[in-house]
């Protein structure tokens, strides 16, 4: 399958390769942009545990301080592989959503014992500090990146979606879900949309999608990146075996 993907950049290229291994071709089309907020003083007093909501969160949280020897709880596996990556020992994955995190966090923390740290962009989806505190614990919030959305699509991007060379489109955000929205309509891509599939992460993602008409909109069984996977793998079956 020829499939567009709209992560920033530097997740995108890592998912192309995964893609690439399991038979697919991509096209990368980053509809956001991660601005990292350098200087921004990062209090780590009294802090039992960080939490990271992207893999964006990670990289921020790496890139302006040194210390690696809090846990890390990371809302699924593209977040842990990146607190890994950035040198942090202890890591632990949610596998899911902002209520997953909350749930492991909740589980695996002693409230008594500190207060915990969410690295977070200028946005959050959710209401993670308030699951957190309705269960004891002191939710910080330490901003540490932007993302900042794409204004149009690349000419390279257009063509292909106009010429029918892409297949499918990926989204794993609502956020980008709509900016895609946004700038397909400024291209005219109204009418190219309705032969692709939208591949969506969640729920909340594919209402944001839906607001274009599309061939299929799929969505992974849980809010992860493989399951995300596997419901293109399955799509590709089904359409390659005219199921």
């Amino acid at each position: 399958m020829r499939l567009l993907l709209t992560r920033p950049r530097e997740d995108s290229e890592a998912l192309a390769e995964v893609l690439r291994l399991r038979g697919h071709q991509t096209l990368i089309e980053p509809l956001l942009s991660i601005a990292y907020e350098i200087g921004v003083p990062v209090d780590l007093d009294g802090v039992q545990a960080i939490l990271v909501t992207s893999a964006n969160g990670a990289r921020a949280l790496a890139a302006i301080d040194e210390r690696r020897e809090l846990p890390v709880f990371a809302v699924g596996d593209a977040s842990a592989r990146a607190a890994i990556e950035a040198g942090f020992a202890t890591v632990e994955s949610a596998r899911g959503d902002v209520e997953s995190l909350a749930d492991l966090v909740t589980r695996s923390l002693d409230a008594t014992a500190g207060a915990v740290l969410h690295v977070a962009g200028s946005q959050v989806a959710g209401d993670l500090a308030g699951r957190l505190e309705a269960a004891g614990l002191t939710c910080r919030r330490a901003v540490l990146y932007h993302a900042e959305k794409a204004k149009s699509l690349s000419l390279r991007a257009v063509r292909a979606l106009r010429e029918g060379e892409v297949d499918g489109v990926l989204f794993f955000s609502p956020r980008t879900a709509v900016t895609f929205v946004s700038v397909a309509r400024s291209a005219g891509l109204d009418g190219a949309c309705a032969g692709l599939r939208a591949f969506c992460l969640s729920p909340a993602v594919a209402e944001k999608a839906r607001v274009l008409v599309w061939r299929q909109v799929c969505i992974a069984t849980r809010p992860d990146q493989e399951s995300l996977l596997a419901s293109i793998d399955e799509t590709t079956h089904r359409s390659d075996t005219g199921a």
